[in-house]
């Protein structure tokens, strides 16, 4: 075993997976082990199979792997279904009693942790319990799970956090006398003092740590979570956050911010985003600076409303109707998160212009411990006129001709004189008009020459041995940890791999000479469409050598992709 184990815990939607899961990943944290986590859940509120899959190591972690070293199952359907992905020595821990299961297998670890829950106090114990279980069977000291615990129900009575640190150690005395076995004692690592947290998580940093101070938004799974942290933290850092009544709503009402002056921020997801387009053509035409954080999931429609897909790439590109400037950074880690929703505030301020964050539900949802964000790497940067200078302001025009094609942007109320906004075309003042000189020079401004600045501005693909390469991997987004440690672990040829943190605008120039003299190019997408590797042939003319695609609503894992790249030889 190399050093690193994966864990399930499993059962019906209700039973506790979240809970059991956040106690175990901030265990594993404090003890010092670096861990990738991912959340597997059904759009219902009860029954159905959810899961939280657990990698755990000395090192760090970016994807998850295929078969599960333990497994816990928390009902008897869990059993059956999750029978397959145990790994050659892996177990289940299941309750045969009390799933009436009379089956025999070697794989099975049958204890009556419902029993013992009962004899507790309550079956609900029964999470605390494979908690216990769990940690002593990885050979981890009781007292993590003590302070977690205490933790995580501090807003519990007395009685009830006794009840389950109880439930926690019965459960730890159990496989401490009855589970013999060292297979799964592996090492720690150094993880200390780190972030645990998902790309959600680090969206809303970002954004705070950048100025933010309006977001607006409908909830819609994977994006919520970015609308809860921020109404969590909207007393604090003095932000407004505002549920609208949909997401048209949503992205008028930061657009309204934002052109009052106070750097604002949108959020949706898969259909949400179809219904902002409008508002996305208005923050084009009227030179409204907006970020807007997209979160991919299967479509069309409502498709698989909790589940995984990079399907909205070529949507994204194209939304809106006219032609206007745009960004859309495609994160790949959560470190990127946080460092790109900043450049997103300041590019989308420095232009004048809707820049998109595009995400989608496993990059959004899964756990990494981080490093600690390097502050001294960020700087926020304002792009509007101050308040002393709009005092002495004589005729402005809200939409003046400039050579970068970006007017000098005053804040209603700051200057004296009146500030005309038009959905329209319009004149420099902001007027409307029809006159056909004046369109094309408004369209020059908005698109052409904005796109030439914001292509001096590219963040640039992120390469890795490519030179001599075997072949290249190329992705976007939140494929960048599966391509990573398949890169890694392939040790008999030399693989490359490209990772682009931004696709529009293309960063055809860096990819034409990263991708020079390539012997085999694979692109790596959640898609059915293949729409990045469409992408890198229309902005470059490179034809990839073969797209491996994956549509299923579920991301991929590591050896699922050293599995292909290896029949590709």
């Amino acid at each position: 075993m190399n050093n690193e184990l994966t864990l399930k815990i499993t059962g019906e939607a209700g039973q506790g997976m979240l809970t059991i899961g956040s106690a175990l990943c901030k265990i594993f944290e404090n003890a010092g082990f670096y861990l990738f986590a991912n959340n597997d859940y059904m759009s219902r509120i009860r029954g159905g199979n959810n899961f939280l899959q657990l990698r755990i190591s000395d090192r760090p972690l970016y994807t998850l792997r295929r078969n599960i070293d333990i497994t816990v199952a928390l009902d008897s359907k869990s059993v059956n279904m999750h029978k397959e992905d145990v790994s050659r020595d892996g177990v289940i821990i299941l309750d045969k009693k009390r799933f009436n299961i009379s089956e025999e297998n070697s794989i099975f670890l049958d204890i009556p942790m419902y029993d013992m829950a009962k004899e507790i106090g309550n079956e609900l114990f029964v999470n605390s319990i494979a908690c216990g279980l769990l940690i002593e069977m990885i050979g981890i000291e009781f007292h993590y799970i003590d302070k977690v615990l205490r933790a995580a129900f501090s807003d519990k009575k007395e009685d009830i956090i006794n009840k389950n640190i109880d439930a926690a150690q019965a459960g730890y005395d159990f496989a401490k006398n009855n589970f013999k076995r060292d297979t799964f004692k592996i090492k720690k690592g150094n993880a200390k003092d780190t972030l645990l947290m998902t790309a959600n998580d680090a969206i809303v940093l970002g954004a705070i740590t950048a100025g933010c101070k309006f977001y607006s938004a409908y909830p819609m799974t994977p994006s919520t979570g970015i609308m809860d942290l921020m109404a969590h933290c909207a007393k604090k850092f003095h932000m407004v956050v505002e549920q609208a009544e949909d997401e048209i709503a949503a992205i008028n009402m930061a657009i309204g911010a934002s052109y009052a002056g106070v750097r604002s921020m949108t959020g949706t997801s898969g259909g949400g985003f179809s219904l902002m387009v409008e508002g996305l053509s208005l923050a084009g035409m009227t030179e409204t600076p907006i970020v807007i954080y997209e979160g991919q999931r299967p479509g069309p429609a409502t498709g698989f409303p909790t589940r995984t897909e990079q399907g909205d790439l070529a949507f994204l590109i194209s939304a809106g109707h006219g032609e206007f400037a745009r960004v859309i950074f495609s994160p790949g880690t959560i470190e990127e998160a946080f460092y790109l929703t900043i450049k997103a505030f300041n590019i989308a301020e420095k232009f004048q212009i809707p820049v998109l964050i595009m995400s989608d539900q496993h990059l959004a949802d899964s756990y990494r411990n981080i490093e600690i964000f390097d502050l001294s790497k960020v700087k926020v940067q304002r792009y509007i006129i101050s308040k002393e200078d709009s005092r002495g302001i004589k005729d402005y025009k809200r939409y003046q001709f400039t050579e970068s094609g970006i007017s000098p942007r005053a804040i209603p109320s700051w200057i004296n004189d009146p500030i005309y906004a038009d959905s329209d075309e319009h004149t420099e003042e902001g007027h409307i008009t029809e006159d056909a000189g004046i369109r094309t020079k408004m369209v020059e401004k908005r698109f052409s020459r904005k796109m030439a600045g914001l292509s001096k501005e590219i963040e640039k693909p992120k390469a890795f041995d490519v030179k001599g390469a075997d072949c290249i991997l190329i992705g976007f987004g939140s494929t960048y940890g599966v391509l990573k440690e398949a890169k890694e672990s392939i040790k008999n040829r030399n693989i490359g791999f490209i990772h682009l943190p931004q696709v529009w605008p293309f960063p055809a120039a860096e990819m034409i000479e990263l991708l020079q003299g390539a012997k085999k190019i694979i692109v790596v997408e959640n898609n059915a469409g293949a729409q990045l590797a469409r992408l890198l042939k229309q902005e470059t003319g490179i034809k990839a050598d073969k797209s491996l695609l994956k549509f299923d609503g579920r991301p991929f894992n590591l050896d699922f992709l050293i599995q292909h790249i290896e029949q590709e030889k």
